[in-house]
């Protein structure tokens, strides 16, 4: 029996992703809006892309894998542009890398109701190693992992993040979030609870889909390791182990310094990593924290290092966009804003008592000249004193224009 992932294009121009083992009953549900949810609302819908599967769960793994795909990405599967699809894959360490809140990429993430699946998934990029990828040949391929031998490139300086033991997707899909933030893109898994690929990743992930395309796979922490160097064990606990132990800084200092292949392991959620785990490192990094409340969840923990990391990395992530201070106002400038006020508060007879004159004009002085005031800031606040220095017709609550 064969089961097809598909993709609509709904008349707001957005897409949605389903699959069924009847692409054209389902298809013609769709646009007579009786599947209700998503397509109904934008009506009318067409039929962009389609795929065949020998079985549902490789289908509908195809079809959370895309929902979480950008649409400029959802777009070249429909044109079948595979090297697009790769070229986009690499964009994302761009497009998210300066951004510490990544923004969704469904079209359908507004939409409560989502038809088949109510809980939209993103599997990975398309071009998964460890994930599994929807191909050419219209099947879900799967491939062991690959370590990099020879030099060390400059890209690849970055250290390896390695979740030992991790149990729950979802915190694999913040870890991974966490790392794209910073510049990090090699994600290791030693033996997760509930197996890779892990539906529920993509959604935590918001976005960071070529950190969970590239997670590779291994049995132990033995083999993880292999390629490293230098590894790291990030642990709150006292350890009855001598080893060298670093704060953040300084493991962030080490590993530019060294050029050397370098992991950091991080260990499960609920109890961190175990003694052996840690005897395996080279070194400990521990982060400093409340000694009354010790308990950072395995996001924060990779966050905390990896921004350690990337302000020593020539990596350029953004700042938020500032804008230049404009110059001060020339003083015969604010002389005049502070001659114009004092005219019409004189007009208008608020300086009483006469004898107390002297006194408030020197008050007023003294709170016009505390602001920087730039030429156009002084320019509007004159504009507003003219306003209101405007008669009103009796019963008009705002001026004349």
């Amino acid at each position: 029996m064969s089961f097809w992932a598909y993709m609509l294009r709904c008349s707001n121009g957005a897409y949605y992703a389903g699959h069924s083992d009847d692409l054209e009953t389902r298809l013609a549900a769709h646009q007579m809006g009786s599947m209700g949810g998503y397509t109904s609302k934008h009506r009318p819908v067409k039929l962009v892309w389609f795929q065949e599967f020998p079985d549902r769960d490789s289908a509908f793994a195809a079809e959370r894998q895309i929902k979480g795909w950008s649409r400029v990405k959802k777009e070249a599967l429909i044109a079948g542009d595979w090297d697009g699809v790769q070229v986009l894959t690499r964009k994302l360490f761009l497009r998210y890398a300066g951004s510490a809140s990544s923004p969704a990429t469904q079209d359908e993430r507004d939409d409560d109701d989502q038809g088949d699946t109510p809980n939209p998934l993103i599997l990975s990029s398309g071009l998964s190693e460890a994930e599994g990828r929807v191909s050419k040949e219209g099947a879900v391929s799967k491939e062991g992992p690959v370590l990099k031998d020879g030099p060390v490139s400059e890209e690849d300086k970055g250290p390896i993040i390695i979740l030992v033991r991790p149990q729950l997707g979802q915190n694999i899909g913040k870890a991974a979030r966490a790392m794209l933030n910073f510049g990090l893109t090699e994600l290791r898994l030693v033996a997760p609870r509930d197996g890779w690929p892990n539906p529920d990743a993509g959604p935590a992930a918001a976005g960071a889909d070529m950190v969970l395309a590239t997670a590779r796979v291994f049995a132990t922490v033995e083999e993880a390791i292999a390629d490293c160097a230098i590894v790291y064990a990030s642990t709150v606990r006292r350890r009855d182990l001598t080893k060298p132990a670093v704060g953040p800084e300084e493991m962030a200092r080490d590993i530019h310094a060294s050029g050397e292949r370098t992991a950091i392991l991080f260990g499960p959620e609920r109890s961190g990593l175990e003694s052996d785990d840690v005897a395996l490192a080279t070194r400990i990094v521990t982060v400093p924290i409340n000694p009354e409340f010790g308990s950072l969840n395995l996001a924060q923990a990779v966050i905390l290092l990896a921004y350690e990391w990337s302000r020593g990395s020539a990596l350029a992530l953004a700042q938020p966009t500032v804008k230049d201070l404009e110059p001060p106002a020339p003083q015969g400038e604010l002389e005049g804003l502070i001659a114009h006020l004092d005219a019409d508060l004189h007009a208008a007879g608020y300086f009483h008592p006469p004898e107390r004159t002297q006194v408030t004009r020197h008050m007023i002085r003294s709170v016009m000249s505390k602001p920087r005031w730039s030429s156009r800031e002084v320019k509007a606040v004159r504009g507003m004193i003219r306003t209101l220095g405007k008669p009103r017709p009796r019963g008009s609550l705002t001026p004349p224009e």
